[in-house]
């Protein structure tokens, strides 16, 4: 019987060693798609997300898919859209939809893309584009140098241009280069 102890208590002993070995190794697989950020950490079907501020939604968001990258702080929208409201959440103020839409989680900047749509119902204007750019913070919309911004108003104004810029706070928007359209200005003198 001592013999046997003797035996089992020399495996435990080397299984201890191994187990000790094996545990103060490390093997480098190289870093996974996973690591680099290239895989998604969350993945959602037909989301709807609304922000909601003082008991009263500011935004609602919906998408087709959502990818949640935490690495990156992206999530990657498609078929994105959203309703801006205002008055307490009693009015919707602005419409928007994209193809794919990318947000910085971090920043809340958001990129549009494969087809922008946006309608402002306070400013009478509907924007469309292949991509425009949102800067949460400076509160700045844009398009790209090359991108052609389409604007049209109810009462017949509409413009083409490159380089599209709207300053949320100040109430201004301008183009670049390649303007090209008709602007209505309705006389209130006239009117009386």
């Amino acid at each position: 019987m001592k013999k046997a102890r003797a035996a089992s208590f020399r495996r435990m002993g080397r299984l201890s060693i191994i187990l000790g070995l094996l545990g103060a190794c490390s093997f480098d697989y190289g870093e996974s798609a996973s690591d680099q950020g290239d895989l998604p950490d969350i993945v959602m079907q037909d989301v709807e997300y609304v922000r909601v501020r003082n008991g009263n939604p500011q935004v609602r968001f919906t998408a087709e898919s959502a990818e949640r990258y935490e690495k990156r702080q992206t999530m990657e929208l498609t078929q994105f859209s959203f309703e801006q409201f205002e008055h307490q959440g009693e009015e919707i103020n602005a419409v928007g939809q994209a193809g794919t839409a990318s947000v910085e989680l971090d920043s809340g900047n958001i990129r549009l893309r494969d087809g922008v749509r946006l309608e402002v119902a306070s400013e009478d204007i509907i924007l469309e584009t292949k991509s425009l750019d949102w800067q949460d913070k400076e509160r700045l919309l844009s398009g790209g140098e090359a991108e052609q911004v389409d604007m049209q108003r109810s009462d017949g104004t509409n413009f083409s241009g490159w380089g599209f810029s709207a300053d949320i706070r100040n109430r201004t928007w301008g183009f670049a280069s390649g303007i090209n359209g008709t602007y209505i200005w309705e006389d209130e003198e006239e009117e009386e």
